[in-house]
């Protein structure tokens, strides 16, 4: 038998060099070619080849050798980063699909931390947001099956569904003593890219949920029909980032571009290919899809000069992040909240071929002025202290994440909010909802938007009160 295991591994190990020598010469044609190939870990390939044999022939039960080499492929991408993995036929069309804004399922953003699934954040008018789900919760049980030992993907599969079929969710907080549960009903995920309301004559407020696929021609479609509503001359605008998980990269640029001057670096990236290396400015080609009209020309001219206050949270990630640090290093807007989640890698999406792909991290995201998102996010010019943020978690929090790589970090220089700086009713209000569900921004209650406001025509805390709040 053991003749038989070694043989076996033999001509596994000779089939895997061979593919990998093919993927080899096939990338190294891609790049320049004075670049040295590394020479294949054959004594590696040799341990997984005896262990690959020693499954098919020791395991308790037998296994398809499809189901093994996805496995050992999930594993290469899973040990990297949280944010690379492997797309089967399903995992691969969702991905798609969800680009383009709808989707089967409850409406939560995860990811997997010491073998649970953990919440990043609720998708507004989502089922988990309504049922109350929050950032940090643990998703230890779904109706009656362990999460332990899933994997992610595994988790999601099972978290998605039909709509208006039952899923029973068992959640570890933080602070509470037993397991919560929660009964919800799946539903169609219908998410609205662009929001956007005048709050006064004057003053504008734009949400962004999710960067999609129309989210730049949805932007501007808001923008234009904000200033025609307006009887008066706009006075200043409230973009909200905040819970924004992030989405497609040619939206946060043409988010970006509506507001910056043309031409201007919205971000830039740095891998070890040269296809990870791309610099994207303020301009059709960086944010159009093929050969469209630009959406972005016949915009109102005081749309570029316009006083704006972004404001973000920890749970502004990926995309929104660029946006944010985009219009804070051209000094274009004021950017208010917390800290923002720090997802400041790049996933290309490789096809392989049978409809699957792989999530591969190739690059790292900076802003303008250099300064990396990965691991530390964008720091707000107003920080605000009233937000319950300091349990969020964040990309340094996730085990595997990618370091900064960079020695400083940005430091707030400006002052911090407290909830003292908003009227006291509204906050005494926003109190007694907080215990019966989120609340909702934008909203009346939304201290911050107050804060924004406030902002905007002079009502700002005292002297003291800054002082204070700084030296805390």
């Amino acid at each position: 038998m053991s003749n038989i295991v070694k043989k076996a591994g033999l001509v596994f190990v000779g089939a895997i060099t061979g593919v990998m020598l093919s993927l080899n010469f096939s990338a190294i044609a891609k790049r320049d070619s004075t670049e040295i190939m590394h020479p294949l870990p054959i004594e590696e390939l040799r341990t997984f080849a005896q262990v690959f044999g020693r499954i098919k022939s020791d395991y308790v039960e037998s296994v398809e050798d499809k189901r093994l080499i996805t496995e050992a492929i999930n594993g290469m991408l899973v040990g990297l980063d949280p944010h690379s993995s492997y797309l089967d036929k399903d995992e691969y069309k969702e991905l798609q699909i969800g680009t383009h804004g709808e989707f089967g399922g409850l409406g939560i953003q995860v990811t997997m931390e010491d073998g649970l699934v953990k919440v990043i954040s609720p998708i507004e008018d989502t089922p988990a947001f309504r049922a109350g789900i929050q950032t940090g919760d643990l998703i230890v049980k779904l109706d009656d099956t362990a999460v332990k030992g899933m994997t992610l993907t595994e988790a999601i599969k099972l978290m998605r569904g039909k709509p208006k079929t039952a899923i029973k969710i068992t959640i570890v907080r933080e602070g509470e003593k037993e397991p919560l549960v929660f009964n919800l009903v799946r539903d169609i995920i219908k998410i609205q890219s662009v929001k956007s309301k005048l709050l006064e004559p004057g003053y504008a407020y734009i949400r962004i949920t999710q960067f999609q696929e129309y989210t730049g021609e949805s932007l501007a479609k808001a923008i234009k029909t904000l200033f025609s509503e307006s009887t008066e001359p706009m006075q200043g605008l409230i973009l909200d980032l905040r819970n924004d998980p992030g989405g497609l990269l040619n939206g946060a640029v043409a988010v970006s571009a509506a507001f910056l001057p043309e031409n201007a670096l919205v971000v830039y990236t740095e891998g070890r290919t040269a296809d990870a290396k791309m610099r994207l400015h303020a301009n059709p080609e960086y944010y159009l899809r093929g050969h469209g009209r630009d959406y972005l020309q016949d915009l109102p001219g005081e749309i570029k000069t316009v006083p704006m206050i972004t404001l973000v949270n920890g749970g502004s990630a990926s995309a929104s992040e660029i946006v944010a640090g985009a219009l804070q290093d051209h000094k274009r807007s004021i950017v208010m909240g917390s800290q923002t989640f720090g997802k400041g890698s790049v996933q290309t999406v490789l096809p392989l071929g049978n409809d699957t792909a792989i999530k591969l991290t190739t690059a790292l995201y900076y802003t303008p002025n250099g300064h990396s998102i990965q691991a530390t996010g964008i720091t707000p010019d107003i920080l605000d202290e009233s937000a319950d943020d300091d349990q969020r978690l964040r990309e340094a929090d996730l085990s595997r994440h990618i370091a900064n790589g960079q020695k400083g970090e940005k430091k707030s220089t400006v002052e911090k909010v407290t909830e003292e700086s908003a009227n006291k009713p509204k906050k005494e209000e926003s109190k007694s909802k907080k215990t019966s569900g989120p609340i909702e921004f934008g909203s009346e209650d939304d201290l911050l938007l107050i804060q924004a406001m406030n902002y905007f025509k002079g009502i700002t805390t005292s002297p003291e009160k800054k002082s204070d709040s700084a030296g805390g």
